[in-house]
């Protein structure tokens, strides 16, 4: 097995402290950054949604393996700097005013950034007008989530705050959570709605490439 190859294996299998010392070496050995990011960990992170879309994998599985992903990526930022490696678009990502849950967004945020986004993780609580400013801060996709049916609405006061100051063209707006539907996404004008962390993945690329 390639260097490479055990470099995907690990990640797919959750091994942080296995695919750790394997992008070191990678490294050490002359492999280019942006080759072990896109061969290595986004490969790897492609196979492991897929895996969840098959019933294969679960949440446990996928946060195990985004974690290790997280880990690898740490040695590659500086190298994928250097290297003037572009993320394939800005996210930032948040759970919306006066909701405390945490897991989904930053599986969701995890995932995104396994395949090529550069994240802006707002965390928990987050104001419209925090939203409004990422996007001022160059955020191309603002990704709400919100998992109580009481702060759902906050995602549409968001929507409207982004409207108020004349950026709603200027962003794609991705919803998502456990009581959120397409209907609702729809009903509020937001982009595009993901169900789970593998098709938030694939609604922001198709969404970004246009």
């Amino acid at each position: 097995m390639s260097l490479l190859e055990e470099i995907r294996q690990a990640v797919i299998e959750g091994q942080a402290k296995v695919v750790v010392p394997k992008v070191e070496q990678a490294l050490a050995e002359g492999m280019a950054a942006d080759v072990i990011l896109n061969d290595g960990l986004i490969s790897a992170m492609a196979e492991v949604g897929q895996m969840f879309e098959d019933g294969e994998f679960f949440v446990p599985e996928m946060l195990i393996a985004a974690r290790a992903m997280s880990a690898a990526l740490e040695i590659l930022k500086p190298q994928l700097v250097a290297q003037g490696v572009e993320p394939i678009g800005k996210v930032a990502i948040g759970t919306v005013k006066g909701d405390l849950h945490d897991i989904g967004k930053s599986l969701v945020a995890m995932m995104l950034e396994g395949a090529g986004f550069e994240i802006m993780d707002m965390g928990v609580d987050v104001s419209p007008d925090a939203f409004v400013g990422a996007i001022q801060n160059g955020a191309q996709i603002v990704a709400m989530s919100a998992l109580l049916t009481t702060t759902m609405p906050n995602m549409k006061t968001t929507i409207e705050a982004i409207k108020t100051a004349g950026l709603r063209d200027d962003v794609i707006v991705l919803v998502g959570g456990a009581p959120v539907t397409e209907a609702y996404a729809s009903e509020i004008g937001a982009d595009g709605y993901a169900p789970d962390a593998s098709a938030a993945v694939r609604k922001a690329k198709a969404l970004i490439e246009g």
